[in-house]
């Protein structure tokens, strides 16, 4: 028993030396506890909705004070006309508006049937459907104080308008989330553990030997997995199109520049933590932590970001995989160009430079 004692102690010497793999098992519970908490919730708070009041009387705007009082709503702009919602939409600056007719509290008096209009961007069809149920809610309670009857006037109606996803089809969330996945998965896991296989295999040496510069290496690294992910992305999206009946309402040649652009971005992030890793295990586990679980929950594929705490949604700003999920998004279901998605390319192309950068200058330190 002195011996096993003595056994044991000496592996938890040897497990407190290594900081890296302590990290990742003391820091993963904690992490993924604090995650899956706070991002994985079926309330969405703070979302952003827009008005279209054409009545302009009390009623309308008691409904719309209503509305900015919750706490699910945050009411992001006032617009002039109906023609200006789809704009809006594709510049996605809301997910819902509210369109109050004219004459709203005059017909109500006067008991003439009337509809509030509640047009939601549904590319997200589970968010968009609980905005939906949300604002009727409120709508009807404050037309049953309005009217002090135990129930909202059967003269006035909601009138739900989905746009972009009008049967509300799923596949039209999931594919876009799953493409994302997918692309992240393949270029920048498998990346990871690129540099890394060559010093566990004792090939780094080849390479310090060499010609090839620095970047030619990390160049010749990432080729091949851009061309994997690219015809990972032509798969999907016609297994999308022909199979789930997934729409393209934008153009291919600008998908598939923006599909190339997060497939370099997330080549280049793999690269990077190859760079600063010494074992294929560490570097899966690293890109298990800082990659797949922040894509799939702070991305807003599955869970909305609105609805998640101020930190998170501050976090979800580094995570590559939010502004391709947006730019995808807009041009496979709003048909939307290049003019509507250019401050989310700029983001990626910062973030692809910013990742090769340092992946050359880590590859440059561990040579020397």
């Amino acid at each position: 028993m002195k011996q096993l004692g003595i056994f044991i102690k000496k592996e938890i010497y040897h497990i407190l030396r290594d900081k890296r793999t302590l990290v990742i098992l003391l820091g993963m519970p904690l992490a993924l506890v604090l995650l899956f908490g706070f991002a994985i919730t079926n309330e969405i708070n703070n979302a952003r909705i827009a008005l279209v009041d054409l009545a302009q009387d009390e009623l309308s705007q008691e409904i719309s004070a209503r509305l900015a009082a919750s706490d699910y709503f945050t009411i992001e702009d006032q617009l002039p006309q109906v023609a200006d919602i789809e704009p809006h939409f594709q510049k996605g600056k809301s997910k819902l508006v509210v369109v109050f007719p004219e004459q709203l509290q005059s017909n109500t008096r006067r008991g003439i049937p009337t509809s509030i209009q509640l047009i939601a961007d549904a590319t997200d069809p589970n968010t968009a459907t609980t905005l939906i149920n949300y604002a009727q809610a409120i709508i009807y309670s404050e037309l049953q104080e309005s009217t002090d009857n135990p129930k909202p006037p059967l003269h006035i109606q909601t009138e739900v308008k989905m746009l972009y996803n009008p049967r509300l089809k799923s596949v039209y969330m999931f594919v876009p989330g799953v493409m994302t996945v997918i692309l992240m998965l393949v270029s920048a896991m498998m990346t990871s553990i690129a540099i890394t296989r060559e010093k566990e295999l004792g090939t780094m040496e080849v390479l310090l030997v060499s010609p090839l510069r620095p970047p030619l290496i990390v160049i010749g690294k990432v080729i091949p997995y851009i061309l994997l992910s690219l015809i990972n992305t032509a798969v999907i999206l016609m297994l999308g199109t022909f199979v789930f009946g997934m729409p393209v309402e934008g153009s291919l040649a600008l998908l598939g520049l923006e599909s190339l652009l997060f497939v370099v971005t997330s080549l280049g992030l793999g690269i990077l933590i190859s760079t600063r890793t010494e074992s294929q295990q560490v570097a899966m586990l690293i890109s298990l932590m800082a990659l797949m679980l922040p894509t799939i929950l702070l991305s807003g594929f599955i869970f909305p970001i609105e609805s998640m705490p101020k930190l998170l949604q501050i976090i979800s700003n580094i995570i590559p995989a939010k502004w391709f999920i947006i730019i995808i998004k807009n041009i496979m279901l709003k048909g939307t160009g290049f003019e509507f998605v250019w401050k989310e390319t700029l983001i990626l192309l910062g973030m692809m430079f910013l990742f090769i950068a340092a992946s050359v200058r880590n590859f440059k330190i561990r040579l020397a």
